[in-house]
């Protein structure tokens, strides 16, 4: 995406596609009287393998749904998590039950970091209905909702991906956004200012670049702050909806959080799907190290 082209474009005002982009406990039981698939996408970076906590227990009706497999095409130059092939992720939806037109629910265990991941994918290739569970299954289970242990059965969907349904950048837009908007860093602040990076070969960020960690954008229940404050964070860190905003983080699960977070603030937004690992592949683009753009 080129930094000219004015974000406003995509639609994204705080509900995409008319749907509120999340769901609470007690709403989420009503819309199960319907029509709904629940995804379970529970991961952590560098493990344990999240179908280990599906089987421990999950939502009734629940499929789990592997971010590194499914949700993300294999890691290479294209970063640690770039987009997963077309046809791979249609095939691996299609699977999980998911249909064209049909309330897709996606969750976490609490601060909806990979359920992000599993919104914005899905919002890419073309869903309009996809909310994500605000505090995941922790807020659930919080809630005295029941939860199972049995495998869920499930009818095979008839979802078509098209890809393109919200805006991304390549590496040379994300460079040009750091100078002419705000592109927003989404890694923890040490990371950002290239004191440690404990996953890719090199530390530092984007030249230009302001640092805007996810965890700013939840409570200490995991749950994402109220519209407002998320709108306040963000004016201060200049992402406003008057300017071109991005998003990049290690490889593109992190920012899809930070793009959530500022879908629900209002405010438009392109996510840089390779980020950081993507970044730094061919050793050749600038980095910038030091607390320039921390708030």
């Amino acid at each position: 995406m080129n930094a000219e082209r004015h974000l406003a474009d995509a639609g994204i005002n705080g509900q995409t596609g008319g749907v509120h982009p999340l769901i609470d406990v007690q709403s989420l039981v009503r819309e199960l009287r319907g029509d709904v698939v629940l995804l379970d996408v529970r991961w952590r970076l560098g493990g344990p393998p999240g179908i280990e906590a599906y089987r421990r227990g999950h939502l009734p009706g629940a499929v789990f749904i592997d971010l590194d497999r499914d949700l993300a095409g294999p890691p290479g130059p294209d970063g640690r998590h770039p987009l997963p092939e077309r046809q791979a992720f249609q095939d691996a939806m299609r699977r999980a039950g998911v249909r064209d037109d049909g309330l897709v629910v996606v969750y976490d265990d609490a601060d909806s970091t990979s359920a992000a991941r599993a919104w914005w994918t899905l919002r890419y290739f073309g869903h309009q209905r996809v909310r994500v569970l605000d505090g995941g299954y922790h807020a659930w289970i919080e809630a005295g909702r029941p939860v199972t242990t049995e495998a869920s059965k499930v009818t095979p969907g008839d979802f078509t991906a098209h890809p393109g349904g919200l805006p991304v950048l390549d590496p040379d837009g994300a460079a040009a956004l750091a100078k002419a908007g705000v592109l927003l860093d989404a890694r923890a602040p040490e990371r950002y200012r290239g004191e440690v990076e404990p996953i890719d070969p090199v530390a530092g960020h984007i030249p230009g670049a302001v640092s805007a960690p996810t965890t700013g954008n939840v409570g200490v229940d995991g749950r994402f702050l109220p519209a407002y404050l998320l709108r306040e964070r963000f004016a201060e860190l200049g992402a406003t909806d008057a300017v071109d905003v991005g998003a990049y983080c290690g490889s593109g699960v992190t920012a899809a959080h930070e793009i959530l977070a500022l879908t629900v603030a209002g405010v438009p937004a392109a996510l840089y799907v390779g980020s950081w690992s993507n970044w730094v592949a061919d050793g050749t683009r600038p980095v910038e190290t030091g607390d320039q753009g921390l708030a």
